[in-house]
């Protein structure tokens, strides 16, 4: 384990450890997944070293990568950090302004893309970067060189460098990549980490899920995402077998193929999973729709540790044969453990799927510390509904006087690239770094958030609103997809309030209510009414300054393409409030 701190040394790891594994690597391509060995990934991945060293580069030099997840994102990332250089991964889905800014910003010479589809995002703002010199695609693409091209150059060159020279001129304090944030609150910022930030972050989970090396992982989320990139450099620490999911809409199919046994992912994906488990039970009939159901509100009522007593798992029991199997089927029927991170899950989520034999593992960190900073674990203390989990060992962790969580550790960022202002503003001067996040300490081991300390407000009676408290409660709804809280210097509380439209639809459906479009069914009287009580109910959980008394219904889904999310599918406060000023203004005329 010593020997492991910079993000390369992994390859040792393989060799020593999982040396015959034959898919550590997989993808689909042509409709056929295609797996690479232990040896196929260390030794395509330098290939790619000596070909970007033929390119020129050198320690301390930058690289791009705008793409999708694949094995050549995994060949890119290790061939260009074992010989020190700066990878930075850039999100596909941010605007095009967005794209320019961070390419000129982080100063690259070069840029990776997945393909066609990513070129035609980026080839209007290359001319404004100057300093880019070339863009190379992942895959081939007609016109345009590749990294097989750069790995195939680097294999004909192999004798010209001294690969394990350079790897020893590596220290576990050399930056090894940045990753700018998503943006939610003005320009994205550049976080520096070094080879050992990620190494300790991902050695300090290795123990806690229950792997085997026979184990397969699925991977959806972007690689830029750091929370993704961190867990995989921790599945091959574990010697898993690591497939990247085709798509979104192709991830159901990707788990009766792959038969995953983990992965990690945002809320979002597992809200939707709920949505189209909850579609399936409102499509039976009779007695199989009421067996449904009331296997649902069994879940809904799960606490850990057997709490509820022993009728209570014999109820379990018979839901999980006839129901909760069945859920686990779609999800391959090996699915174990989900770890949720980069936004609240709602507690309901939590306690449906772990009642279900699906445990959701919800975490809490920022890209700043390499993420995580607090985990739930199979451990007792270190896991409760409403909370994630208990603090990494490695990390120290206070609350501030005002309540925000204040951390420092060996997985702390370097500081943000060009900005040492911002970076003194983040980290004081003995070493704490302010999450600009609030939450509390229970038994002080049990981490629970809050909300954003910048996104609270006051209303116009002087009273604290923490809106992050109250939206995922009301996302607890079946009838809510996602919320805004607004009010600020107001009397009272209202809410952006997108509804559930797969739920809606087959409540109407119930109803006997018919429409012809989404902005007629919101405006319905009994849809309005619904709503309101719907509200009323969720209003009892809240306090009286955080009761929501006006709510306006939109008529579409928030998304990253629409603007209202950002890339980690975060809701950006500022670009709604300004996007939807009418509605808003609206809720409190």
């Amino acid at each position: 384990m010593a020997r492991i701190t910079r993000i390369f040394d992994l390859f040792d790891n393989y060799r020593e450890k999982y040396p015959d594994k034959i898919d550590a690597l997989g993808g689909k391509e042509n409709k056929k997944w295609i797996t690479y060995s232990t040896e196929e990934y260390i030794r395509n991945s330098e290939y790619v070293s000596y070909g970007l060293l033929e390119l020129g580069l050198k320690k301390g030099d930058k690289i791009a990568i705008i793409s999708s997840s694949m094995p050549e994102w995994n060949f890119l990332d290790m061939g260009s950090t074992q010989i020190g250089l700066i990878n930075v991964p850039i999100y596909p889905t941010i605007s095009e302004a967005e794209h320019k800014y961070i390419l000129n910003h982080c100063d690259a010479e070069y840029v990776f893309i997945s393909g066609y589809d990513m070129l035609r995002r980026i080839e209007t703002i290359l001319p404004e970067c100057p300093n880019i010199k070339e863009v190379f695609t992942l895959k081939p693409l007609a016109g345009y060189e590749n990294l097989q091209g750069i790995m195939e150059n680097g294999k004909n060159n192999s004798e010209k460098y001294d690969l394990e020279a350079i790897k020893k001129s590596i220290d576990k304090d050399d930056i090894a990549t940045i990753i700018y944030t998503s943006g939610t609150t003005g320009t994205p910022k550049g976080v520096m980490l070094s080879h050992y930030n990620l190494v300790s972050n991902f050695m300090g989970v290795a123990h806690i899920p229950p792997f085997i090396p026979s184990m397969r992982a699925i991977s959806y989320l972007p690689l830029c995402h750091v929370y993704e990139r961190m867990i995989i450099y921790m599945y091959q620490y574990q010697g898993l077998s690591l497939y990247y999911a085709e798509s979104i809409p192709r991830i159901a199919d990707n788990f009766k193929e792959i038969k995953p046994h983990v992965m990690c992912s945002v809320p979002r994906l597992i809200e939707k999973t709920y949505d189209k488990i909850i579609n399936v039970g409102h499509k039976q009939k009779g007695a199989k729709k009421k067996i449904f159901f009331w296997a649902v509100k069994i879940a809904e009522q799960y606490n850990y540790d057997g709490a509820n007593g022993f009728f209570y798992e014999i109820k379990r029991k018979i839901a999980d044969i006839l129901i909760y199997s069945k859920w686990r089927e779609a999800l391959g029927g090996n699915m174990r453990i989900i770890v949720s991170g980069g936004a609240a899950i709602t507690e309901k989520l939590t306690r449906i799927f772990t009642c279900a034999g699906v445990y959701i593992f919800p975490g809490y960190g920022l890209t700043e510390t390499s993420p995580v900073i607090a985990v739930t674990t199979f451990r007792p203390g270190e896991y409760s509904f409403g909370g994630v989990g208990g603090i990494m060992s490695q990390n120290a962790v206070k609350i501030n006087e005002d309540g925000e969580i204040l951390t420092k550790g060996p997985s702390l960022m370097k500081g943000y690239y060009k900005a040492p202002e911002l970076t003194k503003e983040a980290v004081d001067e003995d070493g704490w770094f302010h999450t600009g996040d609030m939450g509390h300490l229970e038994n002080g081991t049990l981490l629970k958030i809050s909300g954003r300390k910048k996104s609270i407000f006051k209303n116009s009676f002087g009273k604290y609103i923490n809106p992050d408290f109250v939206e995922n409660i009301l996302k607890d709804s079946p009838f809510i997809d996602n919320a805004m809280v607004v009010g600020e210097n107001e009397k009272f509380c209202a809410a952006l309030i997108v509804p559930d439209f797969m739920h809606l639809n087959n409540w109407s459906k119930e109803n006997n209510i018919s429409f012809s479009s989404i902005r007629e069914l919101i405006s319905k009287t009994e849809v309005v009414e619904m709503y309101k009580k719907e509200i009323l109910k969720i209003n009892k959980q809240l306090s009286s300054t955080e009761k929501v008394s006006n709510f306006f219904l939109m008529d579409s889904e928030w998304s990253v393409d629409s603007g209202e999310l950002s890339a980690a599918l975060k809701v950006k406060r500022f670009y709604v409030s300004n996007k939807y000023k009418k509605e808003i203004d609206s809720l409190f005329t």
